[in-house]
């Protein structure tokens, strides 16, 4: 007989040893009034009490394998350390974040994220790219402890990298690696846009390229025509986002003009609102498709 069955604490009246013998006892009591012949009733009682006395020896050992078993659970509890829980517990939780970090790289590898396994956690490549052109890469080695902390890294030191982490790293990795390439992105894409600026577009400009090593601010003066007679414009762009590639302030003025005619002004703000709408190699390739234009009008 099972202890749980035998006991049966969940009150059901029709099982348990302790509710036979209660049925038992009641058997007995109403036989001494119902049964009218001596003998029947002495044979009767006999038989109910050899019972009942079996029973109740059953009972008090059972009781007695309870206290048994409480008692080991009891011990076994106070010889498991705090520490020790604790570790456990903490491993799980490594665990766990390990497999979310997996799931998120094997999710999102085609968008610019990979990684190994190391000795210590893993580590991150986020690949950047711009208009379907792949740039540069940057690496992030995490250590797969409690707290997560990124051990060593190639991000650039202007990208708020401890800040993001320190915001996301430990409570939600997946915006965290999000984030951290959405910078990474912009920067490239920024950088890129100057780089083909000086190297395909040269010739409109009247002089050097200014930028800071962030490329959210861009200063240089150009000509909308390289072999035309037209006045250098000054232009300045300001990257307050540092997640896009696109400027949120542009400003263009007319080098050594005060007051500008409705025709100057008019083209002044034209190019202010294309280069704050596209992209900074896009602008200079219109520019260079109206020159060529000009001058098939000119040869015609």
């Amino acid at each position: 007989m099972e202890l749980a069955d035998t006991l049966r604490p969940d009150g059901d009246p029709n099982g348990g040893v302790l509710a036979h013998l209660e049925r038992l006892e009641t058997r007995m009591h109403r036989s001494r009034k119902k049964l009218e012949e001596p003998q029947t009733v002495q044979a009767e009682e006999t038989a109910l009490v050899t019972e009942i006395q079996k029973l109740r020896r059953l009972r008090d050992k059972l009781r007695a394998e309870v206290k048994r078993r409480q008692a080991g659970v009891k011990a076994s509890t106070a010889n498991v350390e705090p520490d020790q829980t604790w570790e456990i517990t903490e491993q799980e939780v490594l665990e766990r974040k390990w497999e979310n970090l997996k799931a998120i790289l094997q999710a999102y590898r085609f968008t610019g994220l990979s990684g190994r396994l190391t000795s210590r956690g893993v580590c991150v490549c986020i690949s950047t790219a711009f208009e379907g052109n792949l740039l540069d890469s940057y690496f992030m080695d995490l250590t797969m402890q409690k707290p997560l902390r990124i051990h060593r890294h190639s991000v650039p030191v202007f990208i708020p990298l401890e800040e993001l982490s320190a915001k996301y790293l430990e409570t939600n990795i997946q915006h965290f690696l999000f984030t951290v390439c959405e910078y990474l992105n912009a920067y490239s894409g920024r950088k890129y846009q100057a780089d083909r600026l000086q190297s395909d577009f040269a010739a409109f400009l009247a002089g050097p390229l200014q930028r800071n090593s962030l490329c959210n601010l861009l200063s240089f003066t150009y000509k909308v025509e390289p072999r035309g007679q037209s006045f250098p414009l000054c232009a300045r762009l300001l990257y307050k986002d540092l997640t896009r590639t696109l400027p949120t302030d542009v400003t263009v003025t007319y080098q050594g003009m005060d007051a500008l005619s409705t025709s100057w002004e008019e083209q002044r703000a034209s190019q202010e609102n294309l280069f704050r709408t596209k992209p900074l190699h896009h602008v200079f390739t219109s520019f260079a498709r109206k020159g060529e234009m000009l001058d098939m009008s000119l040869v015609s």
